[in-house]
C-alpha cells in the first residue's frame, strides 16, 4: 500500500473516511516480489538513503548502535554467500533463533533475497520444541547466539537434514559448547556482493510455527506477497506512519519500536519488516521488557510509532500511572493485538501516553486483517475495528453464512476483496498438512472464506467486538459467557495487575465462572478481597458473570508473544474436577 492513495482530502466528515477509503482501495501486487527487495536493497543501493538509519541496537549496559541500510546489505550479502556455499538452496529452510538485534535483520534479508525460507524460532524455545519444529521443516541450517546454542546442539543428533549451526558471540566459549561456524569469522571470508534472487510473488518466504488448541504446532508458510497485505492495516494502525495521507509529499519522520519479539509474527510481519519496508528505522532491544525500560527507551530513541500487547500496557499503566512530567514522549500512534485492550487501558493510552490506542486483529495466517485508525476513522473503546482496506471480513456461523447484527460468530476473511480480486494477505498453506489447511476454510480454498477460530459480534456500524476464542468462549448456567470483558472489568481494580478467566466444572450448572488474579505489591490475597473483586465485578457486569471462584497466582502462564494461556488453566480445573470426583 502507498500513502499517496488517499492523499486526496475527501469533502466527507471523518466518521465516513472509512467507507471512502475501503471502496477506492485496490491491491497492486506484482508478478515478482521479494522482501528482502523492498525492505533493504531499493534502500541500500540508492546513495541518498543508503546511509539512513535501519535498526537503532540496543543492549543492557552496552552503547546504543545505529546501522544504516547500506550496512545491513553489506551484511546480508556476506551472509547470502556464506549461506551459499554451505549449499543452502532456493525454497529450503533456515532456522533463525535470534533475538532483537541487528544481526536478526542480516539473517532475514540475507535468507530472503537468496530464495530460501526464514523459519523464526523463538529463544523461550525448551529443546523438545526447538527440536520438534527443526526436525518437522527439514531445516538445513540454524542460526543462533550462545543463550540458545546449548539447547540447539542438544537436539542437532535428531534433526539429520541440519547441516551446520552458525553461532554469534562465541568468544571465550568452551571448545565442546560452540557452534560449527562462527558469525564474523564467516562473514569476513565472504565477498559483499550478490546477486539476489528473483522470487515470485507466491513464492514461500517465512515458515511459522503456530499452537493450536489439539496436536503438534502446525507451520504456516508465508509468502513475499504477503508482505504486501499487511501494509493497509500497518499504515492505518499506524495512523498513516508519519506520512501526511492528504500530503503524500511530507516526509515521514516515524522511528518504531515494540518489546514482541522478532521471531513471531507480531515482531516480524508487524514491527521489523514493514519498518524496514518504508524505510524508517526501528529500535532493536535485546534484553527483557519492563515498563521503565519502555518509557525510558520511547524517550531516548523518540519513538513515534508502536506496537505494544496489552499486557505490557497494563504493566505500564500500574507501573507508572503518571507518565508526564517523568517522561516526554513523541508518540503518534500505537497498535494494540493478542487480547482486547479494555476501556481501562484505553483510557490510560489516550490520557496518559496521548494517543488513541488502535486495536488490531490478526493471525500468523491471515494477518493484520482488522483494526482501527483513529486518524481517519473512530476508534471505539474496546472493539477490534473494522475490516482495513482490501480485506474482505465478516462474523459467520457454522454453515458459512454472515450472522446477524449482535450474533456471535467466527470472524472470517474471503480469499477475493471487495472487488472480486485476490487478497495477498492469505498464508500458502499448512507445511506438511493438507488436510489442516483445506480445514481451514469454508468452501473451496481457492474461493471461500478463511475462518480465524476466534469469536466476535458486529454492531450496526460494522465494528468487531471481541469475544474470546472458540475454545475459550464457555456456558455457564445456560450463559455464554466471554472471558475478555470480566478481566477487563477486574483490571480496572486497583489491586488487580492482571487476571484471566476460565470456566470451572460444576455438577449443577456445567461450570462456574472462575478467575485468576495477579495482585499488584502492597495488596494481600483473602477471602476479603475476594468479596471485594466479587462486589466489583457485580456491579459492572451482568450478575451471572461475576467470578464465584477467586484464585491468587504470582503470574498468570503466558505464550511468548504475551497472550495469556487460558487453556493451561482451564485443564488444569478439569483436572482438580476429575481427582475430586
Amino acid at each position: 500500500m502507498r500513502p499517496s492513495q488517499a492523499r486526496d482530502k475527501p469533502a466527507t466528515a471523518p466518521a465516513d473516511l472509512y467507507d471512502s477509503l475501503h471502496r477506492r482501495f485496490r491491491w497492486e501486487v506484482p508478478t515478482h516480489f521479494n522482501m528482502a527487495e523492498v525492505c533493504m536493497r531499493r534502500w541500500a543501493e540508492v546513495p541518498a538513503t543508503a546511509s539512513h538509519t535501519a535498526v537503532i541496537a540496543t543492549a543492557p549496559n552496552q552503547p546504543d548502535h545505529r546501522h544504516s541500510f547500506a550496512e545491513l546489505m553489506d551484511q546480508a550479502n556476506r551472509l547470502s554467500n556464506a549461506l551459499t556455499a554451505l549449499g543452502v538452496q532456493r525454497g529450503d529452510r533456515v532456522a533463525i533463533v535470534l533475538p532483537q538485534r541487528f544481526e536478526t535483520a542480516v539473517a532475514y534479508m540475507a535468507v530472503l533475497q537468496m530464495g530460501a525460507v526464514g523459519m523464526p524460532l523463538s529463544q523461550l524455545f525448551g529443546p523438545d520444541a526447538l527440536e520438534y519444529r527443526l526436525h518437522d521443516s527439514e531445516a538445513v541450517v540454524a542460526i543462533c547466539d550462545q543463550p540458545s546454542l546449548p539447547a540447539l546442539l542438544g537436539v542437532r543428533d535428531n534433526c539429520p537434514l541440519l547441516r551446520a549451526v552458525i553461532g554469534l558471540d562465541g568468544d571465550g566459549t568452551p571448545e565442546g559448547m560452540r557452534a560449527d561456524l562462527d558469525w564474523a569469522d564467516l562473514l569476513a571470508q565472504e565477498p559483499a556482493a550478490f546477486a539476489p534472487i528473483t522470487t515470485l510473488a507466491d513464492e514461500a518466504a517465512v515458515l511459522i510455527y503456530t499452537s493450536g488448541t489439539t496436536g503438534n504446532p502446525k507451520g504456516a508458510l508465508i509468502p513475499h506477497r504477503a508482505l504486501i497485505g499487511n501494509l493497509s492495516g500497518f499504515v492505518c494502525s499506524q495512523n498513516w506512519f508519519g506520512f501526511d495521507p492528504f500530503n503524500a509529499s511530507e516526509p515521514s519522520k516515524a522511528v518504531f519500536w515494540s518489546p514482541a519479539d522478532w521471531a513471531w509474527t507480531g515482531g516480524l510481519m508487524d514491527a521489523l519488516l514493514p519498518t524496514l519496508y518504508f524505510g524508517r528505522p526501528i529500535v532493536g532491544h535485546n534484553g527483557r521488557f519492563s515498563p521503565q525500560l519502555a518509557f525510558e527507551l520511547m524517550q531516548r530513541h523518540g519513538v513515534t510509532h508502536s506496537f505494544l500487547f496489552p499486557t505490557a500496557l497494563k504493566a505500564m499503566m500500574k507501573a507508572v500511572p503518571k507518565v508526564r512530567p517523568t517522561y516526554r514522549l513523541k508518540l503518534q500512534a500505537l497498535m494494540s493485538a493478542g487480547e482486547a485492550v479494555g476501556d481501562a487501558v484505553f483510557a490510560y493510552c489516550r490520557d496518559q501516553l496521548g494517543v488513541t490506542v488502535n486495536e488490531m486483529f490478526g493471525q500468523t495466517e491471515i494477518n493484520y486483517v482488522v483494526g482501527n485508525c483513529a486518524r481517519l476513522w473512530p476508534a471505539r473503546p474496546g472493539s477490534m475495528g473494522k475490516g482495513y482496506p482490501g480485506h474482505r471480513v465478516a462474523v459467520i456461523d457454522d454453515a458459512g453464512y454472515e450472522c446477524p447484527v449482535g450474533v456471535p460468530g467466527d470472524v472470517a476473511v474471503h480469499r477475493l476483496d471487495v472487488h472480486g480480486d485476490p487478497d495477498p494477505i492469505f498464508f500458502l498453506g499448512y507445511w506438511k498438512n493438507d488436510g489442516a489447511t483445506r480445514a481451514k476454510y469454508t468452501g473451496d480454498p481457492a474461493s471461500s472464506w478463511c475462518r480465524t477460530g476466534d469469536l466476535a459480534t458486529r454492531d450496526a456500524d460494522g465494528y468487531l467486538w471481541y469475544q474470546g476464542r472458540a475454545d475459550d468462549v464457555f456456558k455457564a448456567a445456560g450463559y455464554r459467557i466471554g472471558p475478555s470483558e470480566i478481566e477487563n472489568c477486574l483490571v480496572k481494580h486497583s489491586a488487580v495487575v492482571n487476571a484471566a478467566v476460565v470456566p470451572k466444572p460444576d455438577a449443577e450448572r456445567g461450570a462456574v465462572v472462575k478467575a485468576y488474579v495477579v495482585l499488584a505489591p502492597g495488596h494481600v490475597g483473602n477471602d476479603a478481597l475476594v468479596k471485594v473483586l466479587q462486589a466489583h465485578v457485580k456491579g459492572m457486569l451482568a450478575p451471572y458473570e461475576y467470578p464465584k471462584e477467586i484464585e491468587f497466582i504470582d503470574a498468570l502462564p503466558m505464550t511468548t508473544t504475551g497472550k495469556v494461556q487460558r487453556r493451561v488453566l482451564r485443564l488444569q480445573e478439569e483436572e482438580r474436577a476429575r481427582l475430586a470426583s
